[in-house]
């Protein structure tokens, strides 16, 4: 539904569905990942105050991995299982979410670029 993630101030979200409108506002901390292989997300983020990108680092498309393979465990989720059985092909299909003011907090940066640019 619309305002998802709305004031979120830690932790961890995956969706795995369709989000709604003003998606991520008031959103001040925690990370959220969305399975969008429609491309929606760009039009219903509220991006006042997060930054959204593809996934552009190996430390957190594996943790988003994990998070969507103990999902599937715990769940028997016949998507989840399938999302990461075909993750080559699903991958670039995963938007990750974060607000501007944890960009610099986050123990691992957004981008493998970032990492790579203070080495």
């Amino acid at each position: 539904g619309d305002n998802g993630c709305e004031y979120m101030t830690g932790g961890v979200a995956v969706i795995l569905g369709q989000v709604g409108d003003n998606f991520a506002a008031g959103m001040t901390g925690g990370l959220a990942f969305v399975y969008d292989p429609e491309e929606l997300l760009p039009a219903r983020v509220n991006t006042d105050g997060v930054v959204y990108r593809k996934l552009e680092s190996a430390y957190w498309e594996n943790h988003c991995r994990d998070l969507i393979g103990r999902h599937a465990q715990a769940t028997q989720s016949a998507f989840a299982r399938k999302l990461v059985a075909e993750w080559e092909a699903e991958v670039d299909h995963i938007w990750q979410i974060c607000p501007i003011e944890m960009m610099n907090r986050l123990e691992h940066p957004l981008s493998d670029l970032a990492v790579a640019a203070t080495a």
